[in-house]
């Protein structure tokens, strides 16, 4: 297969990939407002699913890539910090939410910088733009969700806000990937 059919097999698959995440992330989100005011078992799932789904998507990500020769590192960085997170997530949720979202923020700074990483890496394939400035984004996010949790926040529906606008920048991105891939 040549260089240009590997790019645009791996281009198409990312944004089917893509396209998968946003819809995630919007169904995600709705059944987290939801759910954020209650505690317990409900929420727990609620919150453990979104990191496992992320985990689940860099792992095929990173199966697909055509490039065997690029280093993969931020992506595996950022599998085993989505599951780690899942575990968390599942634990702090039963002892309060703020501590939850002290994980929550946490893992949002911890992914984005990989997310970037990656995006920049991957910038050859095109639609990569929206994926740098998605995790810049969730660093930042994170950066205030922490501080919300260290001050005792309680709310966690501001997270499906966050997941949201990551849903929509996988969403620009996939637009990107179909209209790079009728240029090739």
């Amino acid at each position: 297969m040549s260089e240009t059919a590997s790019l645009s097999t791996y281009g198409s698959a990312l944004r089917r990939l893509y396209l998968i995440r946003f819809a995630f992330a919007v169904v995600w989100a709705a059944l987290l407002f939801l759910a954020s005011t209650m505690t317990g078992p409900l929420l727990a799932v609620v919150l453990v699913a979104y990191p496992l789904f992320d985990a689940g998507a860099v792992l095929w990500q990173l199966r697909a890539d055509p490039d065997s020769g690029r280093s993969k590192a931020a992506g595996w960085i950022n599998v085993v910090v989505s599951v780690v997170v899942a575990i968390a997530l599942g634990a702090a949720s039963t002892v309060a939410v703020a501590a939850a979202l002290g994980v929550w923020g946490a893992w949002a700074i911890g992914s984005g910088i990989p997310q970037l990483v990656t995006a920049v890496r991957s910038r050859r394939y095109g639609g990569q733009v929206p994926q740098m400035l998605s995790g810049g984004i969730s660093v930042l996010a994170g950066a205030s969700f922490l501080a919300q949790a260290v001050q005792g926040g309680g709310n966690i529906a501001g997270v499906s806000g966050y997941a949201v606008l990551g849903g929509i920048f996988f969403l620009i991105s996939a637009i990107r990937l179909g209209r790079t891939a009728k240029e090739i």
